[in-house]
């Protein structure tokens, strides 16, 4: 019998989470963000449920070719653009659209030779200083890629790096303002927390990447309660070992942990190996037989310890629920010192997947 760990997707929930971003974004269109493997979920496996987007949105071209060989025909946008002058070829042959965010990147869309013209998103650098043109280049290279035959629609885009803030898109709501004066262009401006939070940005198309997992862009759980956005993801496990230790014993490495009573612990199969965080501390939430009870010591590469005193009907076999609709995964990642992304996108390949 294979070890007692999977990663359950729910995909109604997923095909939930975007039927909810759908209403908030009134006429946009919606880049589905199926990044780093969807988020952790497994591209390959969780792609149909999203089949209502618009179009994906990613960074790599294997994941894009995919997607094109999976039967999905609608545009699919690659979050970095192309990496090499080659790489053209491929975008042309399978319709891909790119993002420009170099100089070097329009020269070789100027002596690509190409079937069609690719339609490009403008990056514009509004202050998070990653990738995009400074705003006082928009307009001149805005006009250098309409002159360009291999380029097709064009579209002006950017990155918020505070949007989870009351004020975090004013300051580049002005530079957008400024810097795309007489393109009349559409944009892609809203991540996951823009979508929720400032609606002015939401435009002609949003990029929800986060929110369609069920979790908080901002890390706490606080800012999607209410919205209707259903967790995806379900780390599952069982209790393979009870231990009974006496007062002051220790437990895990670097005796971490000493019990100040009698103490009943389950150990459960998960570790740091399969993406549990290793800094995760004594006291994070986990959920047994529908009761939250916590972790104790520090997390192993393959095992962890749970507290068992309120959970007195545990026994070998009994389900634990790490984090999913009980154990909320913004809430594993604070009290790790990280973000629910972190955890998502570090879950193990050893874990296997299963679709629910």
């Amino acid at each position: 019998m294979s070890r007692p760990i999977a990663a359950i997707i729910n995909q109604k929930a997923l095909q939930n989470n975007l039927s909810i971003v759908r209403q908030m974004i009134g006429s946009a269109r919606l880049w589905a963000v199926v990044k780093a493997n969807a988020y952790g979920h497994g591209i390959k496996k969780t792609w149909q449920s999203l089949h209502q987007a618009d179009g994906f949105a990613l960074l790599s071209i294997d994941e894009a070719l995919l997607l094109r060989e999976g039967g999905w025909k609608k545009p699919i946008l690659l979050l970095e653009g192309f990496f090499h002058p080659d790489d053209i070829t491929i975008l042309d042959q399978y319709n891909l659209t790119t993002i420009v965010h170099s100089p070097w990147q329009i020269q070789a869309l100027e002596r690509a030779k190409l079937r069609a013209p690719l339609d490009v998103y403008l990056k514009m650098n509004c202050g998070m200083n990653r990738l995009g043109f400074q705003p006082d280049d928009i307009y001149s290279t805005w006009q250098k890629l309409k002159a360009i035959e291999n380029v097709g629609t064009l579209t002006l885009m950017t990155h918020f790096a505070e949007a989870g803030y009351k004020q975090g898109v004013t300051e580049p709501m002005k530079k957008i303002s400024q810097a795309s004066q007489g393109l009349n262009c559409q944009m892609s401006l809203a991540n996951s927390a823009a979508i929720l939070r400032h609606p002015q940005t939401h435009l002609d198309w949003v990029r929800p990447g986060i929110i369609l997992y069920g979790a908080s862009p901002d890390g706490h759980q606080k800012m999607i309660l209410g919205s209707g956005l259903e967790p995806v993801m379900t780390l599952a496990s069982e209790i393979i070992a009870i231990q009974t230790i006496p007062l002051g014993s220790k437990i895990g490495y670097h005796n971490s942990y000493r019990a100040n009573c009698e103490q009943r612990i389950g150990i459960i199969a998960c570790g740091y190996a399969d993406g549990y965080p290793r800094h995760a501390p004594s006291g994070t939430p986990v959920r047994v037989l529908e009761k939250i009870t916590k972790t104790i010591g520090t997390v192993s590469m393959d095992m962890m310890a749970i507290d068992l005193t309120t959970c007195p009907q545990a026994s070998i076999g009994s389900k634990v629920e790490l984090w999913g609709k009980n154990v909320k995964i913004d809430d594993v990642a604070t009290a790790s010192k990280t973000v629910g992304y972190e955890l998502m996108c570090a879950l193990s390949p050893r874990v296997p997947v299963k679709l629910e």
